[in-house]
């Protein structure tokens, strides 16, 4: 017998669907309840003043009809008296996540939903208070990363506008050799281009999230390519004198190729970086039947485990100490390319080796 095979996307939205129907009939149930206990009270009222000969049933209509009218004034009054009273009860995780939600607004992030001990268990409730607790933990995540983005970033602007300004101080006050003039002018064009390449990673991250479908795909030599970003950063790598090693032969891909061309500047600048003076950094092209792996290594510090997870994030530098060499934007515009070229990309750190490793489809 042939067995569907369910994807865990499937399965996951299956199991949410039964909790909801899990939810939606524990409250009919409730309201269900208060239906029975509302006519068992009404109907055991009547019945107890019908015995104590309050209320006198004969065959006339008149008594007839007013014992059905005593009934459904009862059922009335006491419905809306145990509706009043009951409903607080079932209301009251509503009035929990309304809070909440006020209070997240109001830029508490560390709020977080947690429901009472019989609600907890719950698989509907229990799937809203970690829907909203996780949601919570990533506003809260991205607000201190955001602010440390805005005082690391103000930073880096800071010191390059700080030195073009006194360059251009110097200047202008004259009597500078044209040795002096050339040093202080190729200090300002180098502080100029860094502010450039700043902005510009910025840019291009607002430019690639806002973007969900890929365009402008053409088959182009992907070993080329990579090549000439290589050549693009040469001024970097060759002022440390590391050790390149580039193993791979010609390999072309059908892709965005300014997107990708993003990908190896932004990979390579950052193993330039992190790698100290005399280092190795390695380029290598693995080839599939349908996919290509590029492998950018460097030798140099390892990443802390506990960054591992968060070093694609917005704005996150896994090594404060080297916050003025990066803002933090590079590895979050890999991922994000990487994503909409439908692959993946990895990140291995040991033993002082780290290695990003970029698989894309071929196709």
């Amino acid at each position: 017998m042939n067995r569907a095979i369910i994807r865990p996307r499937d399965a996951l939205l299956q199991q949410a669907k039964r909790h909801r129907v899990a939810l939606y009939v524990l409250f009919t149930a409730v309201v269900f309840c208060l239906f029975l206990i509302t006519m068992a009270v009404v109907v055991g009222v009547v019945v107890a003043l019908i015995h104590l000969n309050v209320l006198r049933v004969g065959t006339a209509k008149l008594d007839l009809h007013r014992l059905i009218r005593y009934i459904v004034l009862a059922s009335i009054v006491l419905g809306a008296l145990l509706s009043a009273t009951v409903s607080r009860y079932p209301l009251r995780p509503i009035y929990q996540v309304i809070e909440a939600i006020n209070r997240l607004s109001a830029g508490d992030f560390k709020t977080r939903l947690q429901f009472g001990k019989w609600l907890r268990h719950n698989p509907a409730m229990k799937e809203l208070s970690n829907s909203f607790n996780r949601m919570a933990e990533e506003l809260e995540n991205t607000e201190m990363l955001r602010s440390d983005f805005i005082n690391a970033f103000s930073h880096e602007f800071k010191t390059p506008i700080v030195s073009i300004a006194g360059f251009a101080a110097l200047l202008k006050r004259g009597n500078l050799t044209p040795a002096q003039q050339r040093e202080y002018m190729d200090a300002i064009e180098e502080e100029s281009l860094r502010l450039s390449a700043m902005a510009t990673n910025v840019l291009n991250l607002s430019k690639v999230e806002n973007q969900a479908i890929l365009r402008d795909v053409t088959t182009f030599n992907l070993s080329e390519q990579i090549r000439s970003c290589v050549l693009l950063l040469e001024n970097q790598w060759s002022k440390k004198h590391l050790e390149l090693s580039m193993d791979f032969g010609e390999h072309t891909i059908t892709a965005n190729e300014e997107l990708l061309k993003q990908v190896w500047i932004n990979l390579i600048d950052n193993a330039v970086k992190f790698t100290p003076a005399y280092g190795l950094m390695k380029i290598a092209i693995e080839p599939g039947e349908q996919q290509l792996s590029v492998s950018v290594t460097n030798t140099g510090s390892t990443i802390p485990p506990e960054s591992m997870e968060r070093i694609f994030q917005k704005f996150y530098q896994a090594d404060i100490s080297r916050a003025t060499q990066g803002n933090g934007v590079g590895l979050a515009i890999v991922q994000k390319v990487v994503a909409l070229h439908k692959g993946t990309v990895r990140v291995t750190s040991q033993q002082d080796i780290t290695t990003f490793t970029v698989t894309l489809p071929i196709a």
